[in-house]
Formats: C-alpha cells, sequence, structure tokens
C-alpha cells in the first residue's frame, strides 16, 4: 500500500512538473563560437589559446525566471607546452597542442529580466581527441574524463541567443604520473538559435 502511494505520488509530481515545462516553455536551438582556452599547470605556457565550440542546446523553462538548459557541445581547447615540461617529462619542449571534447554542460538559467539569462552549473567532458603522443615516448597524456564548474550571462532577444562564459576545471587531466597538476580553464563566446 505504502509503494502504491510513493507511485501515485511520484506520478502526480512528475505530472506538474511536465505540465509546468510545458506550459513555460521547452525548446531547442544549436550554437557555436570561440573556446579561449589554456591548461593550468607548470608544464604548460599561461597564455589563453583560440579553439572554438558547435553543438545544440535545449531549455526547460519551469517558471518565468528559473530554468535548465542543458547542452551537447564539441569544444576545442589548444595549449603550448613551456619550457618547464622538460624539465618534468625528460625530452620535450615546446609542443602544440589540440584538445577535443564532447562537453554536456547542465545550466541553472536565472532571467531577472527576459532578454538576459545568468546561468551556473556542472559540465562534464568526454576527451574524443588528442596528440597521438607528447615528444617520442608519452602517449595518452590526458584523461579521458574532465569535470568543470562554469557561469556566465545570455542575452536572448528573441530567438537569437548570445552570451558570454567562464569555466574552470575542477580535476586534474594529467593522466602520466602527479608530478604536475594540470586543469583546464576558459571563455566561451557564442552565438546560437532557437529553432523550436
Amino acid at each position: 500500500m505504502k509503494r502504491l502511494l510513493v507511485v501515485i505520488l511520484l506520478g502526480g509530481l512528475f505530472g506538474t512538473f511536465t505540465t509546468k515545462v510545458k506550459a513555460q516553455g521547452f525548446h531547442l536551438g544549436i550554437k557555436g563560437g570561440a573556446n579561449i582556452t589554456k591548461i593550468n599547470g607548470q608544464s604548460f605556457d599561461q597564455s589563453f589559446k583560440l579553439g572554438y565550440s558547435l553543438g545544440g542546446f535545449a531549455e526547460l523553462n519551469f517558471t518565468k525566471e528559473w530554468g535548465i538548459q542543458p547542452e551537447l557541445l564539441w569544444n576545442q581547447s589548444k595549449t603550448t607546452t613551456s619550457n618547464d615540461f622538460n624539465q618534468i617529462y625528460y625530452g620535450i619542449y615546446s609542443q602544440d597542442i589540440t584538445l577535443n571534447y564532447l562537453s554536456i554542460p547542465i545550466l541553472l538559467t536565472y532571467r531577472p529580466v527576459p532578454m538576459l539569462s545568468l546561468q551556473l552549473g556542472p559540465q562534464f567532458g568526454y576527451l574524443i581527441s588528442e596528440p597521438s603522443a607528447l615528444g617520442s615516448n608519452i602517449t595518452n597524456a590526458f584523461k579521458n574524463g574532465d569535470f568543470s564548474i562554469l557561469g556566465g550571462a545570455q542575452l536572448n532577444l528573441g530567438a537569437f541567443r548570445a552570451g558570454a562564459r567562464y569555466f574552470i576545471g575542477l580535476n586534474n587531466i594529467n593522466n602520466i604520473d602527479n608530478k604536475d597538476t594540470w586543469k583546464n580553464q576558459g571563455f566561451q563566446l557564442y552565438i546560437g538559435i532557437r529553432i523550436i
């Protein structure tokens, strides 16, 4: 009997939730932009490098002010090893590195006014491709998973979206050893359009 009551209660809550989402809005869109990134760590040049981002987003609005915006993105991150890399990992000097991630940000969205969304949330990234080797002797230097926190602001002009975000990695992506901690960091600038 208790299980039946719990199922009925959860079903009612789910029905209320989906009705609210439908009433307030569910939208899909596409977006693209620039990633300005670096890897924090002694082994890397600390200047930011330009990459790109491309993907889609969904808007799930619970009220006029609150919602969630999950996304599925192809994110490119670029960096260069520093001369200090050779001191930690012998035989490797300056080398350009491009990392490609499949990223899933899940952002809590607050709209103080309809034209502006403030966003904050986690981003999960899966490494799709990396350099085949660093120098001649290090392979699989980067961990497959990256976990970041990101926040930013987005302009909502009808179906058009434009925004800026800052993100910082929370986990060490160094897959070689514990001699140096590597964490992603950067800015994202994007434009998008709501298509549904």
